[in-house]
């Protein structure tokens, strides 16, 4: 629907639509005028400016005259009369009001805020869309149509950069997400209409060699240099210089990260295939076949024999049967089998909160859906994975699960099927001029000269040496992952060399005992053994350090971690270099930044070699202190502007947070370090904004349970801690006990002061279970308390509880003292998130205590501002209290939507609104308005328009 109001558009010809009707502005000096004003809209623009802006340095006499009557008659264009309509007189100049969607160039940049917080998050899919939407704002040159040549020379060219800007980042998602090819043709023109824009260049020759297009890539690299210093007299910058070297070196780093690979479906998330898929013909026809008619498949086999691969292709080849998407959930990184449900969890996209069972809300949250579940990596958890796939398929009708093992699950209803090594040719394979086009009929011969082409590309079979790369393929017994790591060696060796050097490592490995062992291990462990010697003493020893990551690194984390006793921290780039050429290291981007892993049997095998240098302990405590050291660093700069590009780091490295958080609880006497880290990842609300405050408490609790006595006020803060979570996830019986056993423990400390976590949390008791007045002055002792301790973060949560209580239970006085507090302190920050709290708290405060007409404003501004930033929990209560204004404003059937859209979102996310009082009765009031005015139908019916919603931001935004 057409919203009711203006619409103005400057990005392209000037146009103006009221309800959506187009307003013609004829006059050219009304034209500047309201772009002038359109321009810092919501402002007061000087006269001076004004005056500038129509007639630059020649003003004529009477000018103020002159702009007063240009005024009126721009109000009268506009159909509005005096003050009534959006242009307004004011003391030092005019003001036009724009609405928040009203002006084409706010729209513009609000979407471009939004795709720069998804990019930070690495949700490349969402910022492409969103910075596409963006773009087709533009519908021509800005100002093209005002006659001011102060804005042309001013104001132009700045919204022209602009939206070069949001173009560049648009096509830096898109090339983070595989569209390499798609984005050639139009970065050629944009080289060409913007050829001193070095990023576009840098662009261009990444998209052709990411194409397979090295050549056309440096030949752009020479293009640029000529013109740049034609033009400027200057060299391409360290960018591209940077980029120019890499294509040469063939850096595998420069190898697309994402995208949408092979058969990808139209939701779930299957990675892009980064390699090309060889053979398996019957295997992929087989289990096609197996998912039709089970509903549970386990692909089975050994280490290396590419079950991943296999069901990854598997998964996008019969996406389309499965319309809710199929979602992959990688189990290797995982230690605790207690997390596995919410690692299932974190990959299906779930944002419960509750303290529900986890594995109650997958089923609840799949249970009417058709969709795919693809479990990688089983073999260390199978029990735990086969009670869960267990109790899911006999919840939700819908589901079909494709697992891969080393062994089954031993699941009922589980059909098995064998992962063989891929076919291999005769050991005398047939001679003559066509040996080689026979040999590669074989599955095996056609990866090795694929996997070749990277590092011997004029590597060929000939009748020559066919018969020995026959030999070679049965050596390593058709494994992949063998086949891989030899051919990376056919740049520096010939096959006979290679082959003689297998014989005599698998002679070496029997005569050291490994003959009893089954043939593909034995197979796959030489291959590995194999490619270890090879590396230089500096990559073993990196090798095996590396073992200790989970899930991913970055360089900065590899160098923390990895450096000294044997390896310069200045070597380690160098290092990681060699062992990515190797193929030891897989090597992608993510969020902008190089990122590295192991496959699961590489890094295997570098943790055993890690064992024996008895070295295991001492990596391992490194990582945890880096990680330690990590969410330290994010809870001291808590409530600052970096805070959302902390929480998009911390959910990144949540795999090795959670190795980091394993160690402390498994290693003797490194309780207290897992503790202090799962406090600090909590005072950051990483939990929270991950949609995983179940996992932060079983952190705390476990890390509480291992802890030492007497307590300190690590554990007195970690138990106020969990009774926050408990309270947020509406578990007043847990929280009741928590709060006994804060008290408890904090009356064991030594001293007489009581510690602000515990002052804290029985203010928020007082708040949120009872609704209890004293709640006011609780909050305000534990701000102070946790200022006077530097505990600024803290003291920030206590400072906006303490505004929630004083504008639930407190006058109006109280109230807004409070809010200007609060709000004070999150300007002083800076921080996205804090912003959007105050907005949240000015808008509770208007509606308790003031007006709600502007309490809907405020509301509707915070649940964009955490739309923006990929706040997953605050639009839960956004939403809600804007259902209230609404209803308090007299708009009963919006109101009723809203109510629908919040219950929904409330049943997303688990959140219980029993538990929390003021909640409760504010929401109990509202209902009872809205229902007593509509009638249980009309009610109904709205209220299950607004459930049914998907863009909640846009009801929420829609004027009733």
């Amino acid at each position: 629907m057409v919203r009711p109001g203006f619409d103005f558009r400057v990005l392209g010809p000037f146009e103006v639509l009221r309800d959506g009707v187009p307003v013609p502005i004829r006059a050219a000096k009304l034209r500047t005028l309201l772009v002038s004003l359109l321009l810092d809209a919501n402002e007061v623009v000087p006269v001076e400016t004004l005056v500038d802006r129509l007639w630059g340095d020649d003003p004529p006499g009477g000018a103020l005259n002159t702009l007063q009557n240009y005024v009126m008659r721009s109000r009268r264009s506009l159909g509005c009369a005096g003050d009534d309509g959006p242009l307004l007189t004011c003391p030092r100049g005019y003001l036009i009001r724009v609405a928040d969607d009203g002006l084409d160039l706010h729209r513009f940049d609000a979407l471009t805020r939004r795709a720069r917080a998804a990019a930070t998050a690495d949700a490349m899919e969402q910022a492409s869309a969103l910075l596409g939407e963006a773009l087709r704002l533009w519908r021509g040159e800005p100002l093209q149509d005002v006659q001011s040549e102060a804005l042309r020379r001013e104001v132009a060219p700045a919204l022209a950069e602009r939206r070069l800007d949001a173009l560049q980042s648009r096509i830096e998602a898109d090339l983070a997400l595989g569209r390499h090819e798609e984005v050639v043709p139009e970065l050629r023109k944009l080289t060409a209409g913007h050829p001193l824009r070095e990023r576009f260049w840098a662009q261009r020759m990444l998209a052709l060699y990411r194409s397979g297009r090295q050549a056309e890539a440096l030949r752009c690299y020479h293009s640029v240099r000529e013109v740049l210093v034609e033009e400027l007299g200057v060299d391409p910058g360290a960018e591209l210089r940077d980029l120019h070297r890499r294509i040469l070196d063939g850096d595998p780093a420069l190898a697309v990260a994402g995208g949408s690979g092979h058969g990808a479906p139209a939701s779930g998330n299957l990675p892009a295939e980064m390699t090309t898929f060889v053979g398996r013909g019957r295997q992929l026809a087989d289990a096609g076949r197996l998912l039709e008619s089970s509903r549970l498949v386990t692909l089975t086999g050994v280490g290396g024999v590419g079950k991943t691969r296999l069901a990854l292709r598997v998964a996008a080849q019969v996406s389309h049967a499965f319309p809710d998407g199929v979602w992959l959930a990688d189990l290797a990184p995982l230690a605790d089998p207690e997390l596995l449900d919410r690692a299932v969890a974190q990959a299906l996209g779930v944002r419960d909160q509750s303290a529900r069972p986890c594995v109650d809300v997958l089923a609840g949250h799949l249970r009417d859906r058709r969709a795919m579940l693809v479990l990688d990596n089983c073999e260390h958890m199978v029990d735990a994975a086969a009670t869960l796939v267990a109790a899911l398929l006999r919840a939700v009708p819908g589901l079909r699960v494709l697992a891969t093992s080393r062994q089954r699950l031993g699941v009922q209803g589980e059909h098995v099927l064998p992962v063989p090594p891929l076919a291999m040719p005769p050991v005398t394979p047939p001679a003559g001029e066509d040996a080689g086009p026979s040999l590669t009929h074989y599955e095996a011969v056609t990866l090795l000269v694929d996997r070749a082409a990277a590092s011997a590309p004029n590597f060929r079979i000939t009748r020559h040496n066919c018969g020995v790369v026959a030999q070679l393929c049965g050596r390593l017994d058709g494994i992949p992952l063998a086949i891989e790591l030899a051919a990376v060696r056919l740049g520096t060796l010939s096959a006979e060399e290679i082959l003689d050097r297998l014989d005599d490592r698998f002679q070496l490995l029997a005569d050291n005992g490994a003959q009893g062992a089954p043939r593909h291990h034995r197979t796959l462990r030489g291959v590995v053994s194999w490619s270890h010697d090879l590396c230089t003493e500096h990559e073993r020893l990196l090798w095996a350090r590396l073992s200790v990551f989970s899930g991913g690194f970055d360089l900065e984390a590899a160098e923390a971690v990895c450096s000294g006793a044997g390896i310069d921290r200045q070597d380690v780039m160098d290092v990681l270099a060699g062992l990515a050429h190797k193929s030891i290291l897989i090597v992608g981007t993510l969020g902008g930044r190089t990122r590295y892993s192991l496959l699961e049997t590489i890094r295997q095998y570098g943790r055993q070699r890690l064992v024996d240098l008895g070295q295991d302990t001492v990596v391992r405590r490194r990582h945890r202190d880096h990680y330690r050291s990590m969410a330290a660093q994010a809870a001291a700069d808590w409530c600052s502007p970096r805070e959302v590009e902390w929480l998009s780091r911390l959910r990144r490295e949540l795999p090795n947070l959670r190795a980091a958080l394993d160690f402390c609880a498994t290693e003797p006497g490194e309780a207290q370090s897992g503790l202090e880290i799962a406090v600090n990842l909590t005072r950051t609300r990483c939990w929270f904004f991950s949609s995983t405050i179940g996992e932060g408490r079983h952190w705390l609790e476990r890390g509480l349970a291992l802890s030492p006595c007497p307590p300190d006020p690590l554990q007195v803060g970690a138990v106020a801690l969990v009774a926050w979570i408990a309270l947020c996830q509406g578990d007043r019986q847990g929280a009741d006990g928590l709060l006994a056993r804060c008290r408890h423990l904090a009356s064991r400390l030594p001293g007489d002061d009581v510690p602000a976590a515990v002052t804290y949390i029985e203010g928020a008791h007082a708040l949120l279970v009872h609704g209890d007045p004293r709640a006011i002055s609780l909050l305000a002792q534990a701000r102070d308390r946790f200022l006077r301790a530097g505990a600024t973060g803290d003291a920030h949560m206590a400072t906006m509880l303490w505004a929630m209580a004083s504008a639930f239970l407190g006058d109006r006085d109280t109230a807004v003292a409070a809010c200007g507090e609060y709000l004070a302190d999150a300007e002083a920050r800076g921080g996205a998130w804090a912003h959007s709290w105050a907005l949240w708290e000015l808008g509770l405060t208007e509606l308790r205590h003031g007006d709600p007409v502007r309490a809907a404003a405020l509301f509707r501004d915070c649940l964009r501002h955490q739309h923006d930033i990929d706040d997953r929990w605050g639009p839960v209560w956004g939403l809600e209290t804007l259902a209230w204004t609404i209803a308090a404003a007299g708009h009963h059937g919006h109101a009723a939507e809203l109510l629908g859209a919040a219950h929904q979102l409330r049943r997303t996310t688990g959140v219980a609104l029993t538990g929390l009082r003021p909640f409760h009765d504010a929401h109990a009031e509202a209902d009872r308005l809205v229902r007593r005015a509509l009638g249980e139908q009309a009610y109904a019916t709205a209220f299950e328009r607004g459930a049914r919603t998907e863009d909640v931001i846009d009801l929420a935004c829609m004027a009733p």
